[in-house]
């Protein structure tokens, strides 16, 4: 495993931000930490990179322990988080000159990344002219440079446009094809469900749920419900009675159905049943 948390915990005083949690991520696969702000997705992210420790717990990195992890582990990993800056005098081009020295990768990959995440025609401009959403792309530039084989991602896509988005679903798509494993921390369940073969849901320090998004859904799925639109264009929803089986059979039967679809819940949904509270809150 690339991660690993055994019970971790971790308090502030009074207040509890992880109860102990455990998970893995594997190799090649994009791990979701799906909650609200404030549910301790953050800290997860320090304590499993070495700049914060647990109260309680262990956690491992590449098969180290996250408090012991050296510049050998580091050169391994990516970090996009809300505390990543950039050089703002330089232009957005050397930020990333600088970054590739220190990790010793070719010069050439720099405009391969910038095109990628939408910086091409910014590379001349000093990055502290750059807007959030497009600094957030640089940091995410600069995270990706050297290929990691981890990549820690916190709220990487807050506050960009959606075509934007969309590029950047793509290239963590493409990472993943390549090998690298991404532990992403987002509220947006359709970011989630999307991009993750796995997640967990979060809820004031506690996992609640783990699973693929699929799986989880379906396991909340206690209603067995059916929606779909007639060819004449009128709306039906079906329940799981042997009436309205007899019902959706006899519509089936007349060629009468234009779309049908099943009703599971959406991670939000589940979210909300479990534990009462909104992922947005």
């Amino acid at each position: 495993m690339l991660l690993e948390l055994k019970h971790v915990s971790r308090r502030f005083g009074n207040i509890t931000a992880l109860n102990g949690i455990s998970f893995t991520v594997g190799e090649g696969e994009i791990f979701g930490f799906l909650g609200p702000s404030g549910s301790g997705k953050t800290t997860t992210i320090n304590i499993v990179t070495g700049q914060l420790k647990p109260s309680s717990g262990v956690s491992y990195v590449l098969g180290r322990d996250s408090q012991s992890i050296d510049q050998q582990i580091y050169e391994q990993i990516g970090i996009v988080s809300d505390r990543s800056g950039v050089y703002e005098r330089l232009n957005v081009y050397d930020n990333l000159v600088v970054f590739a020295e220190i990790l010793k990768v070719p010069k050439d990959r720099i405009d391969y990344y910038l095109a990628k995440v939408g910086l091409a025609d910014r590379k001349k401009q000093p990055a502290g002219k750059l807007s959030k959403g497009q600094k957030q792309r640089l940091i995410l530039a600069r995270a990706i440079l050297h290929k990691p084989k981890l990549l820690f991602l916190d709220e990487p896509t807050s506050g960009l446009d959606p075509t934007t988005v969309r590029e950047i679903h793509e290239l963590f798509l493409e990472l993943k094809a390549q090998g690298t494993s991404i532990f992403l921390t987002t509220h947006n369940m359709e970011e989630a469900t999307k991009l993750c073969d796995r997640l967990a849901l979060l809820d004031r320090g506690t996992i609640i749920e783990q699973g693929s998004p699929r799986e989880i859904c379906l396991r909340h799925n206690t209603e067995k419900r059916f929606r779909l639109m007639t060819t004449a264009g009128d709306e039906l929803e079906f329940g799981s009675t042997a009436d309205e089986y007899d019902r959706l059979c006899r519509l089936l039967m007349r060629h009468e159905v234009e779309t049908i679809h099943s009703c599971e819940p959406t991670l939000e949904d589940v979210f909300v049943k479990v534990t009462g509270n909104s992922l947005t809150r």
